[in-house]
């Protein structure tokens, strides 16, 4: 089912359109949780550090993929609000061509540099061997990790986030089952976790590939059509590589964050791997919403419907805003709870560790909801450079306060944790800012009408 945003009420259509993308990456989030709350109650806690800080260097390599991704799927929406379905096949073309090189290139690249990633992360010796292992076979699955994304960015750039939905929800049930069946029935330790996985990652990739190209004969190019444009590639390139940049740099600086934390020891390191799983659950949706936000302003701003987009921003930073102060209060009342779903009462310094962290980081949820939405507006109104300022602003921020604080012996790790929301508010100021100064941005739908 598609869904044409240009039209009918702004806030029901966001919201219906943003919901099984919500829904989809709270699945997401579970099987990543499924991994890690078998691992730690089963396997222990150095078990639970490895695949914790592995966990974190996965996300940023996906993020360099997804970036890509959603570049194209902004490129996508345009063309879809603009009606123009030669330039959308195009487009698909180009972009996966693109896309998949670059994803056989990182591939290799990280199966190269395995061991001088480990390094650069500063992964104690107790845990060095676990985490590598546990890498090796995750690596496995980034190609499938591409191909979800890819048909899943092209369908939700139509209007069509209720099928990514269902592959991701086939895949999150099938993760929890071969878990359960990997590690604890044979006894596979972290290999098991990660080989449930990949081949779950493998089930929705390469099945909304064959989805698509069946159920969606429009998408597809003739042969005798198919002629490569360098200015087809030189618009996809900016489009993806910005918002590539900007993804992976959020990313960089999270895992330069890791590496940092990881010198604080296995319990640190511990207290981060579960609390940042709850950290990414609870914020998941605003972050759903803003890129469904994004489709939403990309399409009106391919169709030229500029006071549309006006209401549209209002709307959502309300929406979010609300939500995430909800979110604020469950997650810092029920901090303990929560870790205890990955630790066992028995470590008490690990808990107490996590749960500082979530109420520091839980209590300012509304600015990385405010920042998602200044990234997805960014991006579809042909900005995708802003979105690299603001990336860079709050992670800059992140990485040289973590440091400069947790170097100083009285605040220690605390620092680390209270430079995250300094960096969003930052982020948040600078990307309102520019807006206030540049309001032909907010009307450039209007000058294509010349």
């Amino acid at each position: 089912m598609t869904q044409d945003l240009t039209r009918g009420p702004i806030i029901k259509t966001m919201l219906f359109f943003a919901f099984p993308m919500i829904l989809g990456n709270l699945l997401q989030q579970l099987y990543n949780i499924a991994d890690t709350l078998i691992v730690g109650q089963f396997l222990g806690a150095d078990a639970l550090a490895a695949v914790g800080s592995a966990y974190t260097l996965m996300t940023f390599l996906t993020s360099i993929l997804l970036g890509l991704c959603m570049g194209s799927g902004a490129v996508f929406s345009i063309r879809c609000g603009e009606k123009n379905q030669e330039g959308l096949k195009n487009d698909i073309l180009h972009s996966f061509l693109m896309i998949a090189l670059l994803t056989i290139l990182l591939n290799i690249a990280v199966f190269v540099l395995i061991d001088p990633i480990l390094h650069f992360l500063q992964v104690p010796e107790k845990v060095y061997g676990m985490m590598r292992e546990y890498l090796w076979i995750i690596f496995f699955g980034i190609s499938a990790t591409f191909l979800y994304n890819f048909f899943a960015s092209l369908l939700r750039s139509i209007g069509n986030s209720l099928t990514p939905l269902i592959f991701l929800g086939i895949c999150a049930l099938l993760n929890i089952g071969l878990d359960l069946l990997f590690v604890i029935q044979f006894n596979w330790g972290v290999a098991g976790a990660a080989i449930a996985t990949v081949l779950s990652q493998f089930v929705s990739g390469l099945g909304l590939s064959l989805y698509t190209i069946l159920a969606f004969p429009e998408f597809r190019l003739p042969v005798r059509r198919m002629r490569l444009q360098k200015k087809v590639f030189y618009e996809i390139a900016q489009f993806s590589g910005l918002t590539c940049l900007q993804q992976s740099v959020m990313n960089l600086g999270i895992l330069m964050v890791q590496g940092l934390v990881n010198s604080f020891g296995p319990a640190v390191m511990a207290a981060f791997a579960a609390a940042v799983k709850i950290d990414s659950f609870a914020y998941m949706p605003v972050q759903d919403f803003g890129n469904a936000f994004s489709t939403f302003i990309a399409q009106n701003f391919g169709a030229k419907k500029p006071e549309r987009i006006r209401t549209g921003v209002k709307s959502a930073i309300f929406f979010s805003v609300c939500f995430c102060l909800i979110i604020s209060m469950i997650v810092f009342i029920f901090a303990k709870p929560f870790m205890l779903l990955f630790i066992k009462p028995s470590e008490t310094e690990i808990l107490s560790i996590g749960v500082q962290y979530l109420r520091i980081e839980g209590s300012f949820y509304w600015g990385i909801g405010c920042l998602f939405l200044l990234y997805g507006f960014y991006r579809a109104i042909e900005r995708p450079g802003v979105s690299v300022i603001l990336t860079v602003v709050s992670l800059g921020t992140r990485v040289a306060l973590a440091y400069l604080l947790s170097s100083i012996p009285a605040v220690g790790v605390l620092g680390i944790w209270w430079s995250v929301p300094i960096g969003w508010i930052l982020a948040d100021l600078t990307g309102l800012a520019i807006g206030r100064r540049n309001t032909n941005l907010f009307l450039k739908s209007e000058t294509h009408q010349d």
